[in-house]
């Protein structure tokens, strides 16, 4: 599909190929999603929450609920005030949640709605029932990206729901980034075996990895409950995993209730899990359990063991930044070289702090930000990799140019597994290190002439 690609490169200022991204409004449904008893609602046309619904749904292989405000022409034109009072109605009415939360649309931005307005004026009406909740967050499209939306919208938690009591308690908050359901429960696993008490919010875990239990559940039995989003303004503290994703949220908490912060990177890889376990060190006083010290120790072991597939490998990577971050210095401790990195997510946060990582290490790569896969597929033609790890969208560019393919965050639409098993902490890493080393072994038993077509490694 991509064989016509060309090799000569032409700088692009207002033009995106292959985006390595998506729109806000999926990240805002995404984040609402892990609210316990959330219903996310979308205000604009049907087919923007179809399609926002459908890739969700898509990616996790679970239904996934949220309404519309429909806007039609005379919406467009008038505004969606009334759009949004009628639907309002009818989820209370119809559906029961317990909290509605609202993402705007690109429509709706640009018709310029005043959601807190239209809000108001509900509750005063009677159309909010008492008890009811409904939280909104500016999520225009033409504006940065799903990661963008999921900061918003965890945001938009933080403004509606932390009170500042005067008091402290013992626990922590922790934001733990736009990752899988899998991950929150592996981040808030890791807390508790550090004696922590941890408030993670959103958490989609037991949301949009359920189990099958023959009946349907309208609002399963995932998610943060309101009353812990209170409790966050008392917290002592807030660690945000991933400063594109989670570091708005605990700015805004020490801003509004004095509960101070610290943005680390993802723990996904080595170096930066072990930052985040001497962070739980700091808050619990304790030293990790022999259950993660010897996590830590078989990943060690494999990468020891396996040390001679991976030095000097040149691999290719993109996606969420967040994501690529702290993949690309996982990648330099296992002695590959990362030489063309992107992510389609504006910032210039993220060309530094991968540069960083890959100084004195990597001499040349190609790092950009609010790029797309075209201009990384036209930097691997003109430099070829060992291995290519992305999202689904990569399988193309890898089937083009005959590269072993690690699928890696979000969306992978193409197979299964991934919000089951974690790829942050040490478990995480163990399962990233397979995964890499099989794509890497399996192309070398491709390739082997018979007389190094071997059983054994």
């Amino acid at each position: 599909m991509l064989d016509m690609t060309p090799k000569e490169i032409f700088e692009r200022k207002a033009l995106r190929i292959n985006p390595a991204k998506t729109c806000q409004p999926i990240g805002a449904m995404y984040a609402a999603l892990g609210i316990h008893g959330c219903l996310p609602h979308s205000h604009g046309s049907q087919g923007c929450c179809a399609y926002h619904r459908s890739h969700l749904t898509r990616h996790y292989k679970e239904p996934v609920m949220a309404s519309t405000s429909s806007f039609t022409e005379g919406a467009s034109v008038f505004g969606g005030g009334a759009n949004l009072r009628q639907a309002l109605k009818t989820i209370f009415q119809v559906y029961d949640p317990e909290i509605v939360a609202v993402h705007t649309t690109c429509l709706s931005e640009t018709i310029g709605d005043d959601i807190p307005s239209l809000v108001k004026k509900a509750r005063e009406d009677g159309i909010v029932p008492d008890g009811k909740y409904v939280i909104h967050a500016n999520t225009p499209s033409y504006v940065g990206s799903h990661v963008t939306g999921f900061s918003n919208m965890t945001t938009a938690m933080v403004k509606y729901f932390s009170e500042k009591n005067g008091g402290r308690t013992s626990a922590i908050n922790i934001v733990p980034g736009y990752v899988e359901p899998s991950d929150m429960a592996e981040i808030k696993r890791l807390a508790t075996e550090m004696g922590l008490e941890a408030i993670l919010f959103p958490d989609t875990s037991g949301v949009l990895d359920a189990p099958q239990t023959a009946r349907f559940s309208m609002y399963p039995k995932g998610g943060v409950k309101v009353d812990a989003l209170k409790k966050t303004g008392s917290s002592r503290a807030t660690l945000s995993l991933g400063k594109f994703a989670s570091e708005a949220a605990g700015a805004l908490l020490e801003q509004m209730c004095d509960v101070p912060y610290q943005c680390l990177d993802l723990p996904i890889g080595i170096s930066s899990t072990d930052r985040f376990i001497e962070a739980l060190i700091e808050f619990s006083g304790q030293t990790p359990p022999a259950t993660i010290t010897d996590e830590r120790g078989r990943v060690v072991d494999v990468m020891t063991d396996m040390l001679q597939y991976f030095h000097g490998k040149k691999v290719a990577l993109f996606g969420d930044p967040d994501h690529v971050i702290s993949m690309t210095e996982f990648l330099v401790d296992l002695g590959m070289k990362p030489i063309h990195v992107v992510t389609g997510t504006p910032g210039k946060y993220f060309e530094h702090r991968i540069k960083k990582i890959l100084d004195g290490k990597v001499k040349h790569a190609n790092v950009r930000a609010f790029s797309d896969l075209f201009m990384l597929h036209q930097w691997i033609k003109n430099e070829p990799v060992d291995l290519l790890i992305g999202n689904t969208y990569g399988k193309y560019i890898a089937r083009a140019e005959d590269i072993p393919f690690v699928r890696f965050g979000f969306p992978i639409l193409d197979r299964i597994g991934h919000s089951y098993f974690p790829t942050t902490g040490y478990r995480g890493a163990l399962r990233l290190l397979e995964k890499m080393l099989d794509a890497i072994l399996d192309r070398l038993d491709r390739d082997a002439p018979e007389s190094s077509f071997e059983l054994v490694m």
